[in-house]
């Protein structure tokens, strides 16, 4: 039976990009066709006054979509940055996660957001996924990119990819992959998949760090001193999981239904792959935390900005995502 009453809640991200409108657009796309559900969007009212109207000739919708006004700090113009509204969009964040703490909210979903402006502004931000963890004191977390009826041809498996170092750059991420960071990504994700994704036996596959993962050490050692170890260990606690693999044929999209999950060792190894297959209708997850959040996978697209013209399929299925994710605890609860 589907719960009632779920809630989520919307970030509407930059507010010179995208943002407000694939939320706008997204959440009525999505309450148009599922019940039992209610959408708040948190922004400033001014960003979707034009779009209004939709729901003024809808009642009931409008009593299931609700704008929650977050006052912008300074003016706004589609498609032109201002540095002043940076602490606006990270207000937006906190408004969303104390909500979520609180239970007020079931799950929340992000719109995507300008990391240039908040750190041109004075503020240190690594991306939403960083920024959640600490924000929750959450030691660590896992972005995981999760896509399902993807555009490449007979593509009808879930593909998802998890990833053990996030948003660094290349030349810091062999001191990064350590064999906690390897171990605890392994053991979060068999968790999530379990917990929230209702998989009962989670089949993991993980890549190497180097090319051939590694070639027997000729091609490096972060395979065999690191990363076998870990996985090692994680199949000693009863994970299935294996690897690593070269990182080049790992992603055989033809295989799709004998794993539930890849794990990559950094960001442009496992979401290329995914990205090829998915872009547009791909899903962030963030996992490890004590909240459910998932977001688009694309970014703020200034020059499609205030024109009506961005494409709202990610949203949807960011949402889609979210609320199931939030039936699933709901119906653990």
């Amino acid at each position: 039976m589907t719960p009632k009453n779920i809630h989520l809640v919307i970030t509407s991200g930059e507010p010179a990009g995208i943002g407000p409108e694939v939320s706008f657009w997204g959440a009525l796309a999505f309450l148009k066709r599922v019940p039992h559900v209610n959408i708040t969007i948190l922004g400033d009212r001014s960003l979707f006054e034009e779009y209004q109207t939709e729901l003024d000739i809808d009642p009931a919708m409008a009593s299931r979509l609700q704008i929650k006004q977050i006052p912008l700090l300074a003016s706004n113009v589609f498609g032109q940055l201002n540095l002043h509204n940076a602490p606006y969009v990270l207000s937006l964040l906190d408004h969303a996660i104390d909500g979520c703490l609180s239970r007020t909210y079931d799950a929340m979903i992000t719109a995507p957001l300008q990391k240039s402006v908040i750190n041109e502004f004075g503020i240190q931000f690594t991306g939403h996924t960083e920024y959640l963890a600490e924000k929750m004191q959450v030691k660590r977390v896992v972005m995981m990119l999760s896509g399902k009826d993807c555009t490449v041809t007979n593509l009808q498996e879930d593909f998802r990819v998890a990833l053990v170092t996030t948003h660094l750059p290349l030349r810091e991420v062999p001191d990064a992959i350590t064999y906690e960071a390897v171990l605890e990504t392994i053991q979060i994700v068999h968790q999530a998949l379990k917990d929230q994704f209702g998989i009962k036996h989670p089949r993991l596959k993980v890549t190497g760090l180097n090319p051939h993962a590694g070639e027997e050490g000729h091609l490096g050692m972060e395979e065999i001193e690191i990363i076998q170890p870990a996985i090692n260990q994680a199949k000693d606690l009863a994970i299935d999981v294996t690897g690593p693999y070269p990182a080049d044929t790992l992603f055989d999209l033809s295989r799709l239904s004998e794993v539930d999950a890849f794990i990559a060792m950094y960001h442009d190894q496992g979401l290329a792959p995914f990205k090829l297959a998915c872009f547009g209708q791909g899903v962030n997850v963030t996992l490890g935390l004590p909240i459910i959040r998932t977001s688009v996978d694309h970014g703020t697209a200034l020059t499609l900005a205030g024109k009506r013209k961005a494409e709202i399929s990610s949203m949807v299925s960011a949402i889609e995502l979210a609320f199931e994710l939030a039936q699933h605890g709901t119906s653990n609860a």
